[in-house]
């Protein structure tokens, strides 16, 4: 198989585990655990087996003293801003809204990486965005929303913040891999994302009910902190460094299919022909958006 081939099936596997982190984090806060919090977990975890890797095949350690504040501004967007406005804006929003305005980071990515590092605009890829959209928005709106969030409105904002940011992030990210491998971008990325967060989640973390947790707790906080965070952080920057940005943020679109048959298996709806029909667009849209890249 291809590194290209690897890359698509490893950017699949990121959205899959994103897709089911929606509910998942809505389960375990802000009930048992305040969103800043969770981040605390999410980040402190991936950093130490970001560097728990290095130690076990050390290599280059530093990075070159231009590329710092490319990495200052990933930490910030990847994973400061990134991770404490996406925890908290689900915590207060419905996962109904949290997927469908997380639909806005491929295009704010296309919009992005045109303008930074001229990246194609073709009419294909537009089309493919627009199905991808229509397919998304077709699925979604026809779940039950049923409100749970506790204040909808500035879940939602907090959630677009969060997609703006990441969307960035994607972007900035690729020029690194030019001069370092995956692993060294994300623990550099991380550490620094890390340091600049902990004065605002650490205070939550220690004040945090830890007696209160039991087997089910414990076994969503393990793949929200490693799963949905060090291994899929790490399938979404090998997917960048090989079939780019605007590629690898057009998958964003699968997550509401996952979501759905998560949804489907663990909270009893039905499946119907016009959730199909959506499917089917979603993958047409990823598909006519990566084309020219497929070929290329």
């Amino acid at each position: 198989m291809n590194k290209n081939k690897q890359a698509h099936i490893a950017v699949l596997g990121a959205n899959i585990i994103f897709a089911a982190n929606y509910s998942i984090v809505k389960f375990i806060t802000p009930s048992f655990i305040h969103p800043f919090a969770l981040n605390f977990v999410r980040v402190a975890s991936s950093i130490i087996l970001f560097w728990f890797l290095w130690l076990l095949k050390p290599g280059v350690i530093g990075i070159q003293k231009k590329h710092i504040p490319r990495f200052i501004a990933c930490g910030i967007t990847g994973v400061l801003i990134n991770q404490l406005f996406f925890i908290k804006g689900v915590s207060l929003t419905t996962s109904i809204h949290s997927s469908l305005l997380s639909l806005c980071t491929p295009i704010f990515i296309t919009i992005i990486a045109a303008w930074l590092i001229k990246e194609a605009l073709t009419w294909l890829k537009i089309i493919g965005l627009v199905l991808g959209v229509g397919g998304a928005l077709l699925l979604i709106l026809l779940k039950d929303n049923n409100h749970t969030g506790s204040n909808v409105l500035l879940g939602d904002i907090f959630v677009m913040l969060n997609a703006i940011s990441y969307a960035f992030y994607l972007v900035m990210v690729r020029p690194l891999m030019a001069s370092y491998s995956a692993m060294h971008v994300l623990r550099w990325v991380f550490t620094m994302g890390g340091i600049l967060m902990l004065p605002i989640s650490a205070p939550e973390f220690f004040a945090t009910n830890w007696h209160a947790f039991e087997i089910p707790q414990w076994t969503a906080l393990g793949f929200i902190a490693i799963g949905a965070t060090f291994f899929a952080y790490l399938f979404n920057v090998f997917g960048i460094s090989k079939i780019g940005s605007s590629a690898t943020g057009t998958y964003i679109y699968t997550q509401p299919v996952f979501a759905a048959i998560i949804a489907m298996i663990f909270a009893g709806e039905h499946f119907s022909w016009i959730k199909g029909l959506a499917a089917i667009l979603i993958f047409s849209g990823v598909y006519l958006a990566n084309f020219k890249k497929e070929i290329a």
